[in-house]
């Protein structure tokens, strides 16, 4: 949970785009990011992958009204809607974007280019975005903001407390790195989120990705004692990390969606 889902930076620049609050080009160089390009394939209407410019303007000629995440893992649906098929291909990416008012949804595909045994900057991540039938239904297991704050203050403690009980703060390298990464991004002063999301949401993300951090370093160090840690040891740990890591995801669907939420309560 260290790296920002490639489905928040697709719903926060494209609910940015569609507020008019940003161009479409803008909000496609701040989705794409570091990737080296976003195509989306099996839009209506489009018989060849297109762009994320092209894409966003035919989502909300479709009638798209905001973009709403999914961040799905087995036992747990979070954000999902049906239909089954669309589910169980979240679900193995672990993250979608739905296009609420246009009965879509877009599940992110990663590809790997570059010079054979290439690595670091000769290597560049292409990515597709496959459009698929979505229900327009209320998405599953999604708390507003409120509950989402306050179940992390909880989740925060549980992990510190739990890392403490670990004594994970000195487990070695991997943790450290872990830890060192999360810091330079806090510090770098990085936008979160995009141009018309509440401050709320944004305070909620930044917590969220706080506590994902705390897990990735929790479940890092386990593999750095070698036979230290036992399989039970292991599995107690994750079993222990596993209500934290859930009450993260929660919390940052639910900063994502923020935008459209707000914008369905005042049309409301």
């Amino acid at each position: 949970m260290l790296d920002e889902p490639r489905s928040g930076r697709l719903a926060a620049w494209g609910n940015a785009l569609l507020a008019g609050l940003v161009s479409p080009d803008d909000a496609a160089d701040r989705i794409a990011d570091d990737d080296a390009v976003h195509r989306v394939e099996g839009l209506p209407g489009e018989e060849q992958p297109v762009g994320l410019t092209l894409a966003l303007g035919r989502l909300r000629a479709l009638g798209a009204v905001g973009l709403r995440v999914a961040l799905p893992v087995p036992g747990h649906p979070l954000g999902l809607c049906g239909p089954p098929e669309f589910n169980a291909a979240a679900l193995e990416a672990e993250e979608a974007v739905l296009a609420s008012g246009a009965g879509l949804g877009l599940i992110p595909e990663t590809y790997e280019a570059g010079p054979e045994g290439g690595a670091g900057p000769d290597v560049h991540v292409e990515v597709v975005w496959r459009c698929l039938p979505v229900r327009e239904a209320p998405p599953a297991d999604v708390p507003s903001l409120g509950e989402a704050e306050r179940e992390l203050a909880e989740a925060l403690r549980e992990a510190t407390e739990l890392l403490s009980t670990l004594d994970v703060a000195g487990a070695g390298p991997v943790a450290q790195a872990a830890l060192a990464a999360y810091r330079a991004r806090a510090e770098a002063g990085r936008q979160v989120l995009a141009p018309g999301y509440p401050p709320r949401a944004v305070r909620v993300l930044e917590l969220a990705q706080r506590v994902g951090a705390l897990i990735d370093i929790a479940q890092q160090a386990g593999g750095e004692h070698g036979g230290a840690v036992s399989s039970s040891e292991i599995a107690a740990r994750a079993e222990a990390l596993r209500p934290v890591e859930r009450t993260a995801r929660r919390a940052q669907v639910a900063a994502y969606n923020s935008a459209v939420e707000e914008r369905e309560r005042h049309r409301g």
